[in-house]
């Protein structure tokens, strides 16, 4: 059963990864991704996993050790819930990346590898989406400070 669960974190997310990379321009893409109920089902399963496990929960995350933490992941449901936490936070996070590249029009061809490595590499992707962000920002003020200023003969 905790198998089952594990699996079913990630093919929970999974849809609404495959919307944000291959049909980004689908008009319902960006209501789904605006929603954070995207990740309700996905804690329906780590509640699932967690709960059997709260006493170790508990103590891991009250009393943070990497002791503490090696022995709740020692368990299949402490292991597995700490993977359907780890689901539920990257999905908000590529939500957030996906819904702000869009506001910055940064091209889907750009955004759909960068969401395939934070599914894979969350911190990763995250710091590229954020140096690509600061960078996009930087040459739109660029381009305001140009247009507001007047023209030399």
């Amino acid at each position: 059963m905790t198998e089952f669960l594990f699996d079913l974190s990630f093919y929970l997310a999974s849809p609404i990864w495959l919307l944000m990379i291959f049909a980004p321009n689908w008009r319902p893409t960006t209501r789904i991704a605006a929603s954070p109920l995207t990740v309700v089902p996905i804690l329906a399963v780590y509640l699932t996993m967690a709960i059997p496990v709260f006493p170790e929960l508990w103590a891991a995350v009250s009393s943070p050790s990497l002791d503490g933490f090696r022995d709740l992941a020692a368990l299949a449901n402490g292991a597995g819930a700490v993977w359907a936490q780890v689901i539920a936070w990257d999905l908000l996070l590529g939500q957030w990346m996906f819904l702000q590249s869009r506001r910055l029009g940064i091209h889907p061809l750009v955004m759909g590898p960068l969401l395939v490595l934070t599914i894979l590499l969350s911190p990763i992707g995250l710091v590229i989406f954020l140096a690509l962000r600061a960078a996009k920002a930087r040459s739109a003020t660029g381009a305001e400070d140009r247009a507001v200023q007047p023209s030399s003969y």
